[in-house]
């Protein structure tokens, strides 16, 4: 049964907003309560954070769709749905969120670290808070928006100091068993490791972790063993340990080519010709180990590689090795930049950005695309006349009316709002108004307009006494 999982295909989906509610206030001798619908609630993200206690991506492996709660609809009496709850996904350090393409979207180091992978969608306004001096009484809501879903991909890639790299059954698990409290499966038999083994090793004031890669053969970087699987998990490491077999029972094999091998593995996988390498010779404990290793040492010394020479098994030579990865894993925290504050940026919107581009296409189609009119396109109800009246005033207002009469489109011509699999498409007239403007201005009720009896009665009678004020002001006595 698989207990490790480095890479997983994950598919997310954010939770929807809750719709508005278009209400109208009703109450005993209240004949004209107005307009009360609440708004729909904010649907949750889809947020991933970094836990400590979390070291394989196991579970969603097993569980790859993941969804967030949708936003509540608004409802009447001004009551605002509630807010989806946020699906926290928690997930090892050193995780790396790419897209179906490969891109990388967000590389999650340290715990606490979060990344918002899905954004939910925003309520629809209700009808209360449609309403203005122009329109007392909007007798429509805006929809919830949906939330953002999709497919992402996510990659583990260990946080470590140090990585034991070499052929199968070259010792680096027992070197790391010896070196820390780590446990990993020992065998006398090739790739005994599956998976990679961290351990954490304390060296003087020094404290570093030291990861164990499965073993690597030739051709490891084009997909030949484990070895491509798990050489991103050395990407990381601040330095390189050649751990080589001076003790080999294959007659083919002999550690200087095995070192050769290795290398060019690692090159072929790139992006880590800067870091040190240290080669230790294991298995010293041998006679024809510690023979094999004397014959050996100086040349691997004149390629520039310092050579230490160990036994896991009689547990020699672990005590400067593990100060002499010290000293390198110090000088290489020392050599990083120190972080600093985040800085906020504020780029404010050119002047003339009216935040929507026109485009025509091949079959004479203008497709209009923008955060904007997308939005409010999504979040207009089509069934209403009103609302579609709202949206032409909106884009109106927006510049897209004009931009479309710049861009040479005639009355007739088809219009897209939105991307090719999910546009909007109409066929434009310049100036359109919807059904309900038959009737009077958009969103108006004209019982509002219309005078009330007790107000009538009261502005004759003050017309009444204007006139009489009038009468005497004018009356001269004889």
């Amino acid at each position: 049964m698989t207990t490790f999982v480095d890479r997983v295909e994950l598919h997310i989906a954010a939770g929807n907003g809750g719709h508005g509610c278009a209400s109208v206030h009703r109450e005993k001798f209240k004949p004209l309560g107005g307009p009360d619908g609440g708004n729909g609630g904010r649907g949750g993200d889809v947020i991933l954070t970094v836990d400590q206690s979390v070291t394989t991506l196991l579970e969603y492996h097993h569980s790859p769709h993941r969804k967030a709660t949708n936003g509540k609809p608004g409802e009447g009496g001004n009551r605002s749905g509630k807010d989806g709850q946020d699906l926290v996904l928690a997930v090892p350090d050193g995780t790396v969120v790419l897209d179906k393409q490969g891109n990388v979207l967000a590389d999650l180091v340290g715990h606490g670290t979060t990344y918002v992978a899905a954004e939910g969608g925003r309520g629809g306004l209700g009808n209360a808070a449609l309403a203005s001096a122009r329109r007392k009484a909007p007798g429509f809501a805006l929809l919830g928006e949906p939330g953002r879903s999709g497919d992402i991909v996510l990659e583990l890639k260990t946080v470590a100091d140090v990585a034991l790299v070499g052929y199968p059954s070259a010792g680096k698990s027992s070197l790391i068993s010896v070196l820390s409290a780590a446990k990993p499966k020992i065998a006398d038999y090739p790739f005994t490791t599956l998976v990679p083994n961290l351990g954490v090793v304390t060296a003087g004031s020094t404290v570093y972790t030291i990861a164990d890669v499965p073993g690597l053969i030739p051709g490891a970087s084009q997909g030949r063993g484990l070895g491509l699987e798990f050489l991103r998990h050395v990407e990381r490491c601040s330095v390189l340990v050649h751990v080589l077999d001076t003790a080999t029972l294959e007659s083919d094999r002999d550690p200087v080519s095995d070192l050769d091998v290795i290398e060019e593995e690692l090159r072929h996988y790139g992006g880590l010709d800067d870091r040190p390498r240290i080669v230790v010779l294991n298995k010293v404990d041998i006679p024809d180990g510690k023979d094999l290793a004397d014959m050996i040492r100086p040349d691997l010394e004149e390629r520039g590689y310092r050579v230490l020479e160990v036994s896991a098994v009689a547990r020699t030579g672990l005590k400067e090795l593990s100060f002499a990865l010290a000293d390198i894993v110090a000088k290489a925290r020392a050599a990083r930049p120190k972080e600093e504050a985040t800085r906020i940026v504020i780029r404010p919107k050119a002047v003339d950005d009216t935040g929507f581009t026109i485009t025509q296409e091949e079959d004479g189609l203008f497709r209009v695309r923008g955060d904007k009119p997308e939005r409010w396109v999504r979040q207009t109800d089509f069934n209403n006349d009103e609302a579609v009246g709202y949206l032409a005033d909106r884009l109106g207002r927006l510049g897209v009316e004009e931009g479309l009469m710049k861009a040479g489109a005639r009355a007739g011509d088809g219009v897209a709002i939105g991307p090719e699999d999910d546009a909007v498409v109409f066929d434009w007239e310049p100036t359109m108004m919807a059904g309900a403007e038959m009737l009077g201005r958009r969103g108006e009720d004209h019982r509002f307009e219309a005078p009330r009896p007790a107000a009538q009665r009261r502005k004759d009678r003050q017309a009444e006494r204007d006139d009489a004020a009038r009468e005497y002001d004018d009356f001269e006595p004889f």
